[in-house]
């Protein structure tokens, strides 16, 4: 009988926890006997079977001062995590994105645990800036999983640990790939015909914060030159009062239809002409669904005075996969009604711009796809790190 295989995983953020779950259910897949998870982690991932060691909305933060002023906090959940690790001595450990929290006590766990192996789902963007960081994992990663293709490349050249293209799970997403099934099918408004623009402000406390009121601003100048136009706001659960008390002072005309749960989410991405949308993973999200898109983002202070060390020429994840910029872009002071709504009409009418943003998109499709699922590969690849270390072990 297969002895139970038990694997630490941490995921701080949305993204992380799905990820972490599709890997964890072909992993269950493929090994013979029982997988039983610790660890830290969301929705997903409590359905593969995980209990979570807190609740991992508390990881979700973003900006230097958001983490100098939650730093106690951070601390003690680094240590409690690595502290639970090492004493369920567990088979394996995958950490999934998130680095400046799972790195934190993957380090902390390896130093206890030198022979455990250790798994990084998600490159950390070291080709983006602190390049160090690259050399640095190789104390305490064996392993790395990423999603982009060029980040292989990147690593080896940078000397980081072994590093495994598998793909991204949003490239083999069935809802993603059904709202571009939809999209296809469905053609633009005719002339004077209401337009539907989608709106999204980020997933954490701190963009929506910013990107609200600029949002607002670009939604009124719209609304002014094009008509009467529906907008679609969908939000995460935990964001939801805050974006509804935002929302709720926005003139009648311009208020949007907001909702939490998937299906709004996904009708959303079908239904809209044209998106306005903070940087992030939602970006590349909108590419592979065919959701013509501006990309937009404000910092806080601190990061806006680090930019200058930043060395990757673009934020958005479509325009590195395919190496020209295919979703124009706009940070910090240039987060401006006025440019996000001339991008808005061009998008959301059959325009050169348009054409050539979906002509893009599908290059993207091409560079992502694989022929073996993401999860099954990061599944494999995590059997083979365990055989690895049991036969050094031997």
């Amino acid at each position: 009988m297969t002895a139970a295989l038990k694997v630490a995983v941490i995921a701080g953020e949305v993204s992380g926890d799905l990820l972490g779950a599709d890997l964890i259910r072909a992993l269950k897949a493929r090994y013979a006997g029982s997988v039983e998870l610790m660890g830290v982690g969301g929705e997903a991932l409590e359905a593969q079977g995980l209990t979570s060691l807190f609740d991992y909305s508390e990881l979700s933060i973003m900006g230097f001062t958001q983490v100098l002023k939650k730093l106690p906090k951070l601390i003690a959940r680094i240590n409690q995590t690595a502290a639970a690790i090492v004493a369920a001595k567990p088979d394996v450990l995958l950490i999934i994105d998130s680095p400046d929290f799972t790195h934190r006590v993957a380090k902390k766990v390896r130093k206890q645990l030198p022979q455990l192996p250790v798994v990084n789902y998600v490159c950390p963007s070291v080709w983006a800036w602190k390049e160090y960081r690259a050399t640095a994992m190789l104390s305490y990663v064996d392993h790395v999983l990423a999603l982009l293709p060029f980040e292989p490349e990147a690593m080896r050249r940078l000397g980081g640990p072994p590093t495994t293209f598998v793909g991204h799970r949003l490239s083999v997403d069935p809802d993603v790939l059904a709202v571009r099934q939809r999209r296809a099918e469905r053609p633009l408004p005719e002339q004077g015909q209401p337009k539907t623009i989608l709106l999204l402000p980020g997933s954490r406390s701190t963009e929506t914060t910013r990107l609200m009121e600029p949002f607002q601003e670009a939604a009124k100048a719209f609304v002014e030159r094009n008509g009467p136009t529906r907008f679609l706001l969908p939000t995460v659960p935990r964001q939801e009062n805050r974006i509804r008390d935002m929302a709720a002072v926005w003139p009648d005309d311009i208020r949007p239809e907001i909702g939490i749960d998937s299906v709004f989410k996904w009708k959303a991405f079908a239904e809209a002409d044209a998106a306005i949308a903070a940087s992030g993973t939602v970006i590349l999200e909108l590419a592979l669904a065919g959701v013509p898109t501006i990309s937009v983002y404000k910092t806080d202070w601190i990061f806006t005075m680090l930019s200058k060390r930043v060395k990757t020429w673009t934020g958005a994840l479509p325009n590195l996969i395919a190496d020209y910029a295919i979703i124009p872009e706009y940070f910090n002071e240039v987060v401006r009604a006025g440019s996000m709504l001339r991008w808005a009409e061009r998008l959301s009418s059959d325009t050169i711009e348009r054409q050539a943003m979906l002509e893009g998109y599908a290059l993207v499709q091409q560079r992502l796809h694989t022929e073996v699922p993401p999860g099954e590969t990061g599944a494999a690849i995590l059997l083979d790190v365990l055989k690895n270390r049991d036969s050094r072990s031997a």
